[in-house]
């Protein structure tokens, strides 16, 4: 038998346990913090922050696969977001969101996630971090249950977002966060409870929300192996900078489902040339080059007239139901469903006429539209106008719901941060 003598002992770094709350939130699920419960040296931006979470969530992961942590190896598992009480006056939480890259060493903090947003509200209910009163007084005296108004700044941004919580009298009369329900939300298999969210002012007051100053422009995709040198496209900036295509100038219909793009790398390379270029397009880079370390944004999406086509889950989705078609690339794949903010973005474009995506739903003028994802539709509301000869988003609103999964310690190497 041979002795263990403190020379011969292998060195090894304890693991440190740090509170959490996994979550789902519209159609992505990631991990929460209270900022004040993380390790010192990761209270602040740095690279403490991003290694501690990283490790986390198992990046970077050459495998793609993201099995040493919480992520799912999906961009839309592979989040992080980090809660604070808000500093803003009239605000009650401070959101930081983080998407973490699944095969680099890199978190983009560069945009929001439209999609956890809609649990944002719940977890800073349930961290404490929201005035008491205010809970208690959402519910009135005669009355079993209310809506809980959460005003939520969000850090990446610098935006107000509205999140209408729903709550109940529980045990003793506390007031608790309604998860379960009946609301149903393409693209998550289970029914909950129903939270409507508002983006107000999703563009800057002293910023166009078409970056190029119009509502469509001539895009030059020569090169990238298109029929056409040229194609149209809205470039918008709402919610998160996004390129609008014309499905059929991409030579899709817009009724893509995961499985028809994102196993050809062919495909995925020209993609992301488009979007690389239109980043350059739309000021947020001075080269193509840059876009490497911006996956986040912008993104890429494509448009189409309505249609019937039979969504990811088997479900028939018919051209009557919805006023136009509607995909999205997220980090390099087309995404499930739609993002949050992609969603921003598309009501804020449908509901300004003269834009691809307005003309794709007929052209008139709307004040909200349904439309179709791979995974089925969504509703989305949005006002805009016109000041000082800018186009300016006031308000977009949807619902998603959100629902909590784990609330316990994530344990993290000491050694990983």
């Amino acid at each position: 038998m041979t002795q263990v003598t403190s020379k011969n002992k292998t060195a090894f770094a304890p693991q440190l346990s740090v509170p959490a709350t996994y979550m789902r939130g519209g159609t992505s699920k990631g991990t929460f913090f209270k900022l004040s419960d993380l390790p010192e040296r990761c209270q602040v931006a740095g690279e403490s922050r991003d290694n501690f979470l990283l490790r986390v969530i198992g990046s970077p992961d050459p495998y793609g696969k993201q099995i040493d942590g919480l992520g799912n190896g999906s961009s839309s598992t592979s989040k992080t977001v980090i809660l604070s009480a808000s500093d803003k006056s009239d605000h009650d939480v401070n959101y930081l969101f983080g998407q973490v890259n699944i095969a680099k060493p890199m978190i983009d903090w560069a945009g929001n996630c439209g999609n956890l947003t809609a649990a944002v509200g719940a977890c800073a209910i349930n961290m404490g971090l929201v005035d008491a009163d205010k809970i208690n007084n959402s519910i009135n005296d005669n009355a079993e249950s209310g809506i809980c108004e959460v005003r939520i700044w969000q850090e990446n941004i610098g935006k107000t977002i509205i999140a209408h919580v729903p709550v109940y009298k529980g045990a003793n009369n506390k007031v608790q966060v309604q998860e379960t329900g009946d609301f149903e939300l393409d693209g998550v298999t289970f029914l909950a409870a129903e939270v409507k969210i508002e983006f107000i002012d999703p563009v800057d007051a002293t910023s166009d929300m078409f970056p190029t100053g119009n509502l469509v422009d001539d895009f030059d995709v020569s090169g990238y192996g298109l029929t056409t040198d040229s194609v149209k496209a809205t470039f918008i900036s709402a919610g998160i900078p996004t390129i609008f295509l014309k499905a059929e100038d991409l030579g899709f219909t817009g009724t893509e489902l995961q499985g028809d793009i994102n196993g050809d790398n062919e495909l995925l390379t020209k993609l992301e040339k488009i979007r690389a270029k239109g980043g350059v397009a739309m000021g947020l880079f001075k080269d193509v080059s840059e876009a490497q370390t911006s996956q986040h944004i912008p993104k890429v999406a494509w448009v189409g007239a309505a249609q019937s086509y039979t969504a990811s889950s088997g479900k028939s989705v018919d051209a009557g139901e919805i006023d136009l078609v509607v995909r999205a690339m997220s980090m390099g794949q087309l995404h499930h469903a739609m993002m949050g903010t992609a969603a921003v973005a598309i009501a804020a474009a449908a509901t300004t006429q003269g834009t691809l995506v307005n003309e794709a739903a007929g052209g008139q003028k709307f004040d909200e539209v349904r439309f179709g994802h791979p995974s089925g539709t969504l509703l989305v509301g949005g006002k805009t106008e016109q000041v000082d000869g800018r186009w300016q988003a006031k308000k977009v609103s949807m619902s998603r719901s959100a629902r909590r999964i784990m609330v316990g310690e994530v344990f993290v190497p000491a050694d990983a941060f």
